[in-house]
C-alpha cells in the first residue's frame, strides 16, 4: 500500500488560475504565506524513515514548490540521503513552469537518472498549462506568462533529448473550462508536433495519464457545476478524439479527482 505525503514547500503561487482556490485567498491554511524552512525539510525527510508502507512525496499542495528560494537544493539533498529508496519511493513534482529555467531543468533530469535511483522513482513531471494562446493563459492563469511557460516546457524536453535520458516524463496539462475549450485543439496540435519530434511514445489521454511516457492530457474543470464541467469536457474529448464518439459525459480514471 502506498501512501501520498505533500510536503509543501511553501503555500506562496506567482501566478492567479482561476480554477484553483490558492487565486481566491490570501491565507492558504488560515495564516500568511510562508516558506518551509531548511531545518523543517530535513526532519520531516528523517521521519519519513522506517514507515511500514511505500512513501510517495510531492513537495506541493496549494502552492507553487519551484518559487522556493532554496527549491533545488531542497529536492537535491532528499535524492542524496534516499539511497535505495530508504526514505520515500516516488517523488512527484507539479508546476506550473514560470520558474523553469536550464539549470533547474538539467538537475531534475539527472535526478531522475542518478545512479541508485530507482526507475519508478522520480518518472513525471506535471506541468500545468491549461491554455494555448497568451490571450487565454491570462483569463484562466490569471498572468501574462505563456511565452515563458512554453518556451520553458520545450526546453525541458529539448534538454532531457540532448542529455539522452528518457526521465522525466513530461505530462502535459489541460484543464477543460469556458476559458480554454474552444482552444483545446490548437494546444494539442502544439504539443504533438513538440512531442513527435523527439521519436518518443506518447499517450493521449482524457485524465491522468497512467503509462510511463510522455502525455498529453485533458481533464475535467472540478466546480459547484460538476455535471456541466463533465460535460464541456467530454464533448472537447470526443471532439478531439481523444475517446470514442460514443463515449459518456464523465470521463474520469481510476483515482482521479
Amino acid at each position: 500500500m502506498a501512501v501520498h505525503i505533500n510536503l509543501e514547500l511553501t503555500d506562496h503561487c506567482n501566478i492567479r488560475c482561476r480554477m484553483c482556490s490558492q487565486s481566491l485567498r490570501d491565507e492558504a491554511h488560515g495564516a500568511p504565506h510562508r516558506f518551509m524552512e531548511w531545518e523543517t525539510w530535513r526532519a520531516m525527510l528523517a521521519g519519513l524513515e522506517g514507515m511500514d508502507d511505500e512513501v510517495h512525496l510531492c513537495p506541493h499542495w496549494l502552492g507553487e514548490p519551484t518559487i522556493h528560494p532554496r527549491f533545488d537544493q531542497f529536492v537535491e539533498y532528499a535524492f542524496a540521503i534516499n539511497g535505495r529508496g530508504r526514505l520515500f519511493q516516488e517523488f512527484k513534482l507539479h508546476t506550473n513552469a514560470v520558474v523553469f529555467g536550464a539549470d533547474r531543468a538539467r538537475l531534475l533530469i539527472r535526478l531522475a537518472n542518478a545512479p541508485g535511483v530507482d526507475p519508478r522513482c522520480f518518472r513525471f513531471i506535471h506541468f500545468s498549462i491549461d491554455a494555448f494562446s497568451a490571450e487565454s493563459y491570462r483569463l484562466v492563469k490569471g498572468a501574462d506568462k505563456r511565452e515563458q511557460v512554453y518556451r520553458n516546457v520545450e526546453r525541458f524536453l529539448t534538454l532531457r533529448q540532448e542529455m539522452g535520458l528518457e526521465r522525466p516524463y513530461a505530462h502535459l496539462a489541460f484543464v477543460v473550462q469556458d476559458g480554454n475549450a474552444h482552444e483545446a485543439a490548437d494546444f494539442m496540435r502544439h504539443w504533438t508536433r513538440a512531442l513527435d519530434r523527439l521519436g518518443r511514445p506518447w499517450q493521449l489521454t482524457a485524465d491522468w495519464p497512467c503509462d510511463d511516457s510522455d502525455a498529453i492530457y485533458f481533464r475535467p474543470l472540478n466546480c459547484a457545476d460538476q455535471a456541466a464541467a463533465d460535460r464541456l469536457h467530454a464533448g472537447v474529448c470526443r471532439d478531439l478524439g481523444v475517446v470514442d464518439a460514443d463515449a459518456g459525459d464523465r470521463l474520469r480514471a481510476a483515482g482521479s479527482f
